[in-house]
């Protein structure tokens, strides 16, 4: 009797262990596709962080995808979130007018799966809903705080000419110095916004001579590529280094260094709470607005006390 007990036993332990794995813990879970265009940014690992609380606290299914700033390999990554019926993706684009991208959100579009940009826009297809900081704004910032420095520049830019964002916080700062002669632009450079990239790029202006006294990076990664390259090269004279994004390293460097001038702070707190919410204002058929503006604050050694220096905003 014993051995026919155990027997029936295992048997009742295998059909539930068969039907666990074969079927969701909880009916009717959401699922969502995330894919950032690099997780080699500590910004989306916070924004990603928001998101994750929000769904896990839904008892919801979310997918993670890191292209490593491949378009192609993004493109395969939405491509396999309409096999695994998402109901929404959420996608920062590795480049913001990339065809196989938005050829695989067409496909995701005529399945019905709701999107959701952040961070930076999609060009040439309507999506959901976009959710960015002001990028604009952070470049005004920027060069107006520039302006209030020093009375001559010779800039050198890094940029990102792939994303929107990256571009737009550029050309807020190129507006703000528009038909000022004392303020002028030496060189430009494209650094994927990465630090590895930027500081050889950096590097190489210098190798060629180019004499600047300014770097207004796209954000503050390229911003650290651009100190490690004048630490590396071993210029004494004073060069003046803005950023964007506000992250713990450059707050940091303002509160214990005279290495960088400024950043125009993002908030990927914010922004991942505003994308959990719209995820849920979609899954639940409520009305959502094209595009969700969160403002950015200039952070310098002034006022670097107000901020939490260890963490984002």
């Amino acid at each position: 009797i014993s051995v026919f007990f155990w027997l029936v036993t295992i048997s009742i332990i295998g059909v539930i262990y068969v039907r666990g794995i074969s079927e969701p813990a909880v009916k009717n879970q959401v699922k969502i596709g995330v894919t950032y265009m690099t997780m080699n940014n500590n910004f989306y690992k916070i924004l990603n962080s928001e998101i994750k609380e929000s769904i896990n606290n839904h008892n919801d299914i979310l997918y993670v995808r890191d292209p490593e700033l491949d378009e192609e390999r993004q493109s395969q990554q939405i491509d396999s979130f309409i096999k695994q019926k998402v109901d929404v993706i959420v996608i920062t684009p590795v480049k913001s007018n990339s065809k196989s991208i938005i050829s695989s959100l067409k496909k995701v579009k005529e399945q019905g799966i709701k999107i959701i940009a952040v961070d930076t826009q999609i060009e040439g297809l309507a999506v959901d809903s976009t959710i960015v900081s002001n990028n604009y704004e952070a470049g005004v910032l920027d060069a107006q705080n520039m302006m209030k420095t020093v009375s001559n520049a010779n800039i050198l830019l890094l940029e990102h000419s792939n994303t929107v964002s990256a571009t737009e916080r550029i050309q807020g700062f190129l507006d703000t110095i528009k038909g000022k002669k004392n303020y002028q632009v030496v060189a430009r450079k494209d650094t994927l916004g990465q630090t590895e990239v930027g500081m050889p790029e950096v590097m190489e202006v210098i190798d060629q001579g180019v004499d600047f006294n300014v770097v207004m990076a796209l954000n503050d990664t390229s911003a650290l590529g651009a100190l490690a390259a004048i630490k590396e090269k071993g210029l004494t004279n004073k060069i003046y280094i803005y950023g964007v994004d506000g992250s713990s390293d450059m707050k940091n460097l303002l509160n214990r260094t005279n290495d960088v001038q400024a950043t125009a702070a993002q908030s990927p707190i914010t922004m991942g709470e505003k994308t959990a919410e719209v995820i849920y204002l979609l899954i639940n058929g409520k009305p959502v607005k094209k595009e969700y503006v969160i403002p950015v604050k200039l952070i310098t050694k002034e006022n670097i006390g107000d901020y939490d220096i260890a963490g984002w905003q």
